[in-house]
């Protein structure tokens, strides 16, 4: 598998496993296969409810733990720099490993919730995991739902710079301004959802390019964040999809192509905006 490199020259392999909505042992069976496939790239988080069976999925499958590569998020109810802290220290109880290779801001304090004090809260939050960070236990640190304001206010006390912005990408949702600024601060921008919830599978558009390059639609949508070097993290409990989904770089899409689905109209967005998001 190719790798992305983060800004502190850590490598990321390019295509992760996502687990959001697989909560509890539904997770068990897709890690499984997603493993056997050759998959090394893990995405998980506290609020989905299946570190613990992911903890079991990695433990029993006896792959070397320095050839994964782990991601978990702290959740909103757990802000705050003691908080933090408290819950990193119960993720990596759950995964039963004794570090992270990227630990993230699930969403930020918002200004619409916290509207006097939402960057106080994302630095105290962020203060936390950079002393992780420093203490080794994780390789990587980033955030994830954030918008330029919310990295502006960030970065202007980080004494660590993210590593990673993991947000809601897909063709019909692509956030090209938010892209640009995370490429110009050497921020890798990862895509949930990078299938648009399943929604994007029946655009005409995907339907025709992936006859023209005889792929999956699911292939198109994953070569696309590829092809303007963003990472996807495709979910899926099929053993043909999560294969072919690992299979995605085996082809190119023209400028031409890529050009078409930028210019999507919006489609199969979730409608979660993190400036204005209430849980």
């Amino acid at each position: 598998m190719n790798h992305f490199t983060l800004n502190n020259n850590v490598q990321i392999p390019s295509i992760g496993f996502g687990t959001w909505l697989l909560d509890g042992d539904k997770v068990i069976e897709p890690v499984k296969i997603a493993l056997e496939k050759g998959y090394t790239h893990i995405d998980t988080a506290a609020i989905y409810k299946n570190e613990k069976e992911i903890g079991e999925v990695l433990k029993a499958s006896n792959v070397d733990r320095s050839k994964l590569f782990i991601t978990s998020k702290c959740w909103n109810t757990e802000r705050g720099y003691e908080k933090t802290l408290a819950a990193f220290d119960q993720t990596l109880k759950d995964l039963q490993t004794d570090y992270l290779d990227l630990y993230l801001i699930h969403w930020p304090a918002n200004e619409t919730q916290f509207p006097e004090n939402w960057a106080e809260i994302n630095a105290d939050t962020w203060r936390a995991i950079e002393e992780i960070y420093k203490s080794g236990r994780v390789k990587s640190i980033g955030v994830s739902n954030f918008n330029i304001n919310h990295l502006e206010a960030l970065l202007k006390t980080a004494e660590v710079k993210p590593m990673v912005n993991q947000i809601e990408l897909h063709p019909g949702h692509s956030q090209p301004e938010l892209v640009a600024f995370c490429k110009e601060n050497d921020i890798l921008v990862q895509a949930w959802s990078p299938l648009g919830s399943g929604r994007i599978l029946e655009n005409e558009l995907i339907i025709k390019l992936a006859e023209k390059y005889n792929v999956s639609v699911g292939q198109v949508c994953i070569n696309y964040c590829l092809s303007k070097g963003i990472l996807p993290l495709p979910r899926s409990s099929s053993e043909k999809n999560i294969e072919g989904n690992l299979d995605s770089e085996s082809f190119t899409l023209s400028a031409e192509d890529i050009k078409a689905i930028d210019d999507l109209p919006t489609e199969g967005f979730s409608g979660l905006n993190p400036s204005k998001v209430d849980f």
